[in-house]
């Protein structure tokens, strides 16, 4: 476990809190492995109906940690916590609800994806930009995107690295609302609670009907990880990180 995740229950809804603000919510392995660790015990415990993910103000998450993330440039390598993470978020069960103030970049915007039900600030800010790095889309966003914001969409802030606010995040199908940052946390909560009401077994068939197989997106997560490594290994990613550190364009 980690200090820089914290877990509440409440009228049958966990929610789990990234709280590093000093680093704005970047997500480091040990978060990653207490994000799944949470969201597992969470769908093997009968008290809780719904997972809320939630950040501080100003911050759901600015993406990885940029040490751990050089490691894994350096070494080649996508480390195992994530893809463990990744392929959780792929097969929970239960609603996931999403309350996002701030920065929403890179993991902060792919995993959102896999909710049911995003709640935005009007301050809100998402974007991937994967290319910027010379690396390729993550979390199955290369499958999940096409089919709720439309190809155009989804190319424009996948490949492009274009930064969506909130209002353009909520007009393209990637968030439900934009709620004042006051009241953003309440409107999702409200939702959770509304949904963890409601006939747990209807609900839960309701929601795979509507999500489908998730072997098709663990595939794409597996798919996705393969060029990952591989981009991560290329000198076009190495210049793009020598860049990216230096401040320099590409």
């Amino acid at each position: 476990m980690t200090e820089h995740i914290r877990i509440d229950r409440e009228a049958g809804v966990q929610c789990l809190r990234l709280d590093r603000p000093e680093k704005k919510n970047a997500i480091t392995n040990a978060m990653y492995e207490t994000l799944t660790e949470g969201l597992r015990t969470g769908e093997q415990d009968e008290a809780v109906r719904v997972h809320l993910l939630a950040g501080v103000p100003g911050a759901f998450t600015a993406g990885n940690d940029i040490e751990d993330f050089l490691s894994f440039a350096e070494e080649g390598a996508l480390g195992d916590a994530v893809i463990h993470f990744l392929k959780t978020l792929a097969t929970v069960d239960k609603p996931m609800i999403a309350a996002v103030d701030g920065l929403a970049i890179g993991i902060g915007t792919t995993m959102l994806m896999h909710c049911d039900l995003v709640y935005a600030s009007p301050n809100s800010v998402f974007r991937t930009p994967f290319l910027d790095l010379g690396l390729v889309p993550e979390a199955a966003s290369s499958l999940l995107a096409p089919r709720l914001l439309g190809l155009p969409r989804a190319f424009e802030l996948l490949c492009l690295g274009a930064t969506f606010d909130a209002e353009q995040a909520h007009a393209a199908g990637l968030v439900n609302a934009v709620v004042r940052s006051d009241d953003v946390e309440t409107q999702a909560f409200a939702a959770a609670r509304e949904l963890a009401a409601k006939p747990q077994a209807a609900l839960t068939a309701a929601r795979r009907l509507l999500r489908g197989d998730p072997m098709d997106v663990i595939a794409r997560i597996e798919e996705e990880a393969d060029l990952f490594r591989e981009r991560l290994r290329s000198e076009e990613a190495r210049t793009a990180f020598h860049s990216f550190l230096s401040g320099k364009p590409g």
